[in-house]
C-alpha cells in the first residue's frame, strides 16, 4: 500500500481540472519544487492512479445532440455470452460508456448520436444484431444537469495499492 497524503491529492485535483497544466503551474499549486512535483506525477503515473490524459469536446457543437440509455438484456447470462457482447459493443464509436449491470438488465449502455436516424440504424443495423440480444430498452436523456469526470478525493489522502 501507498499512501497518498494531501499534496498528492491536490496534484491528482489539479490534474482532473486541468491535465494541460504545465509542471510548473502544478508545482507552485501544491506548493512544490518542479522536480519533486514531476517525480511524484511519475510515481502515480508509474501506479496506474494516472490512466491517461484526454481533452473533453462539445458533443453538441459536433452535431452528436441525442443522448440515449440503452438497457440490454440476453438471452443467457454466461460468460461467453456476456464477453460476446461486451467485444462486439467495444467495437463502435457511438457507444460512450458500457456497464455490467446488477437487476433488470444485463447491461446498460450510453450511446450518442447525430439524430433519431442515425440512433434507429444504430439499434436496427448493429445492436438487434449482436450475438444472444434478447431485450433492448432505450430512455433519452433530456437534458444533461450534471456531467463531471473528476473523481471525489478524500483532502486529508489516502492509502492506493501498489
Amino acid at each position: 500500500m501507498r499512501k497518498l497524503d494531501r499534496t498528492d491529492i491536490g496534484i491528482l485535483n489539479a490534474l482532473q481540472d486541468n491535465a494541460r497544466i504545465t509542471n510548473a503551474e502544478l508545482a507552485r499549486a501544491v506548493n512544490l519544487s518542479p522536480t519533486p512535483c514531476f517525480n511524484r506525477v511519475k510515481a502515480m503515473e508509474a501506479l496506474g492512479l494516472i490512466r491517461q490524459q484526454v481533452t473533453l469536446l462539445a458533443p453538441e457543437m459536433l452535431g452528436l445532440h441525442v443522448n440515449v440509455f440503452i438497457h440490454v438484456s440476453l438471452e443467457k447470462q454466461v460468460e461467453d455470452a456476456l464477453a460476446r457482447f461486451e467485444q462486439a459493443i467495444a467495437q463502435r464509436d457511438e457507444v460512450m460508456e458500457c456497464y455490467l449491470m446488477s437487476g433488470d438488465a444485463d447491461f446498460l449502455i450510453r450511446v450518442l448520436v447525430p439524430d433519431i436516424q442515425a440512433l434507429e440504424r444504430f439499434i436496427m443495423d448493429h445492436l438487434t444484431r449482436f450475438p444472444g440480444v434478447a431485450n433492448i430498452r432505450s430512455s433519452f436523456a433530456l437534458k444533461q444537469v450534471r456531467y463531471k469526470t473528476a473523481l471525489p478525493l478524500p483532502a486529508n489522502g489516502l492509502s492506493v495499492p501498489c
